[in-house]
């Protein structure tokens, strides 16, 4: 199938291609440390275009993508994503949907034009049209209760990711905020 016309993919067509970012700053609860802290990471994301998906009277225009997240000096990756960036322009939808390989699941979604350099996409648990699953581990020990994502598109060159996931640990009494951080230049 031939690639669509990046008009096609609204808001996404600016992130077609091959990302590299070295500025990563996630901040997480760390298990040997029983504590929350900040791992700099370095970030590598391909972004390939498709579509249309139709859908009845719904086409849907995407990015496969896959993407591989390096502590600074170790060469295999501590995260790794899998999923779909998606554009609907008849309802001017812009969605994410993920897998982590930690058995998680995200569909996330907001509302914005097909010129926008900037939006932002949310899921909620329990929601049955942006929302999350997870394991039954997860759920017990770990559970996700939010996950937002602002993205900014700075040129045709860079962008960046400021994700907050909104995390419920069964070792303390309140949850954290697990954030991600990271601007993305294109390498290919």
């Amino acid at each position: 199938m031939p690639a669509p016309d990046p008009k096609d993919l609204g808001p996404l067509a600016a992130l077609i291609g091959t990302w590299e970012g070295t500025e990563g700053v996630d901040v997480s609860f760390h298990n040997d440390k029983d504590a929350v802290a900040e791992t700099l990471y370095t970030e590598k994301v391909t972004m390939n275009p498709f579509g249309p998906v139709v859908n009845g009277e719904q086409s849907v225009y995407g990015l496969d993508y896959r993407m591989a997240a390096y502590k600074d000096g170790e060469d295999e990756p501590f995260h790794t994503e899998i999923g779909y960036w998606l554009w609907d322009a008849a309802d001017q939808q812009v969605m994410r949907c993920f897998l982590v390989p930690r058995s998680t699941m995200v569909l996330a979604g907001g509302t914005c034009t097909a010129d926008a350099t900037s939006f932002k996409m949310t899921a909620e648990r329990g929601s049955l049209t942006h929302g999350l699953l997870e394991s039954i581990y997860f759920s017990q020990n770990a559970s996700t209760s939010s996950y937002t994502v602002d993205i900014t598109v700075h040129d045709e060159n860079s962008w960046s990711y400021d994700q907050t996931t909104s995390v419920d640990l069964r070792k303390h009494e309140s949850g954290f905020a697990h954030t991600d951080r990271n601007t993305l230049r294109r390498v290919g």
